[in-house]
């Protein structure tokens, strides 16, 4: 069917956003919001994104006067009679939903299609409160919608094929990249990132590692665009902490199961940047280097080649150094007590331009202090961690690799859909799947290993189908 109007009732920054994106594609768009307050702050929304554009030389002023002249904004539910697709964003509340999906079954004309734009809720129970099941679908935009190319089109067991086929045209014409999927919660893409970023506020309890020390590994050792403590605040964290309880809800998984430390910090009414304080505080003073040591001589096990760049930096390698960099296997500790001294010996995982640092229960505050500068003058990013299994980037992404794996084995989503999901939704470099043939099927098929074997964590288990590769002998994941 045509799309020719379409109606969106929200107008927060998503709905605004929503609205601006149609617009854009030339069609006409009745924008809904519950009050004249609101709707200017709609409007205004609208006003400054566009505005933006034309600064950015992405739209002609022109053009801009074009996009808001197709969008009418009103009060008033009724003006959605003629609506050919109604998109619902409102906040993320089952019962405002389940009642606006009631409401516009009604008002709208019997062959309109109604799409929420909800992140985590189930689709089929906003279906369920109309009387034309087979029109309803998930229409999930990443913000800001305008610049952000991936929508999720969510069907339910009753959704009719015709109108997911309709559905995924029109977001091609949107310009979009369209991933049709069923309905779980969470759907590709908040299914796999919020178990990792709840993971790492996991990590962060346990003392495996500091805020700091996350997000650099991450951001630095992964090459992805922010640590999971920054992008956390940007989400912010009521949000993660709602999307974790709609997946634990559906799967009651550990994984799945909300951070304590989550939950304390939206209890406290810290929720990140829109509270002005979460993880991180605007007017916070970066942290400050702190003692160096006068470490000049160290013992390198594992890496000649780090042995070559710490000489060629000044310092001297000796039988009786004041560090041994242990550059290997873990538990760091076993090799530790093979030591006359084993608190000089500090473990070391290197992840160009960062290197996880490692103290045992052994390990004493000079020879990590002087592990630290070592690091630092050959040009890398120090990240002091506790001798745990993955230390921290292992962690943290062996296990989203691994999650990835098992919604493919599902039938859930296909492998080039999953990636494509997590590049365009969230700016990934690459998709997991991607990831895991770059790192080795196998490496990180014994990482979960070592991960389930120290924490007995279900989740942290191999996927049989990755387990089933790597014994094969299979680099790759075979496509049709």
């Amino acid at each position: 069917m045509a799309f020719d109007r379409v109606g969106v009732v929200g107008l927060g920054t998503m709905g605004a956003g929503i609205a601006e994106v149609f617009a854009r594609a030339g069609i006409r768009v009745i924008g809904v919001e519950a009050d004249a307050e609101a709707l200017a702050r709609g409007r205004g929304h609208l006003e400054r994104s566009t505005g933006r554009a034309v600064d950015r030389g992405k739209l002609t002023a022109v053009e801009r006067e074009e996009i808001l002249g197709r969008v009418t904004l009103t009060t008033s539910r009724g003006d959605l009679r003629e609506a050919d697709l109604v998109v619902e964003a409102i906040p993320e509340v089952l019962e405002y939903k389940l009642a606006l999906f009631g409401e516009l079954d009604r008002i709208c004309k019997p062959s309109a299609v109604l799409a929420t734009n909800t992140s985590s809720l189930p689709v089929t129970a906003l279906a369920a409160a109309t009387g034309r099941a087979s029109q309803v679908v998930g229409l999930h935009f990443f913000n800001p919608a305008p610049v952000m190319r991936l929508v999720e089109v969510v069907g339910t067991v009753v959704t009719a094929p015709t109108v997911l086929s309709d559905i995924g045209d029109l977001s091609a014409n949107l310009g979009k990249r369209a991933i049709v999927v069923g309905d779980r919660a969470g759907f590709v893409v908040n299914r796999l990132l919020l178990p990792y970023l709840n993971h790492a506020a996991q990590l962060l309890e346990l003392g495996v590692a500091d805020r700091d020390g996350v997000d650099a590994a991450v951001k630095l050792g992964a090459g992805l665009p922010m640590g999971p403590f920054t992008l956390l605040d940007l989400i912010g964290l009521d949000t993660a902490y709602e999307i974790m309880g709609a997946l634990f809800d559906e799967t009651r998984s550990l994984r799945h199961a909300p951070s304590p430390l989550l939950r304390e910090l939206v209890g406290a009414g810290l929720l990140g940047r829109k509270s002005g304080r979460g993880f991180y505080a605007p007017a916070e003073e970066p942290a400050k280097p702190g003692d160096k040591s006068d470490v000049a001589t160290f013992a390198v096990q594992g890496s000649p080649s780090l042995a070559v760049r710490l000489a060629e930096a000044g310092f001297k390698e000796s039988d009786d150094p004041d560090v041994v960099l242990h550059v290997g296997d873990r538990p760091v500790v076993e090799h530790a007590v093979r030591l006359a001294r084993p608190e000089r010996l500090v473990g070391v995982h290197l992840a160009e331009p960062v290197v996880e640092l490692a103290s045992t229960v052994l390990t004493s505050a000079e020879a990590a202090l002087a592990a630290r500068d070592l690091m630092t003058v050959i040009g890398l990013t120090p990240v002091a961690c506790k001798d745990r299994a993955g230390f921290v980037l292992d962690a943290l992404i062996f296990p989203y690799l691994n999650d990835a794996v098992r919604m493919y084995e599902s039938g859930y989503a296909s492998i080039d859909d999953i990636d494509t999901a997590m590049r365009l939704g969230c700016g990934y470099p690459h998709g997991p799947f991607e990831t895991l043939e770059s790192l080795g099927l196998a490496r990180v098929r014994d990482g979960l290993r070592a991960l389930y074997a120290e924490y007995r964590e279900p989740a942290f288990a191999p996927a049989p189908l990755l387990d089933q590769l790597v014994t094969a002998g299979l680099t790759t994941f075979p496509r049709p």
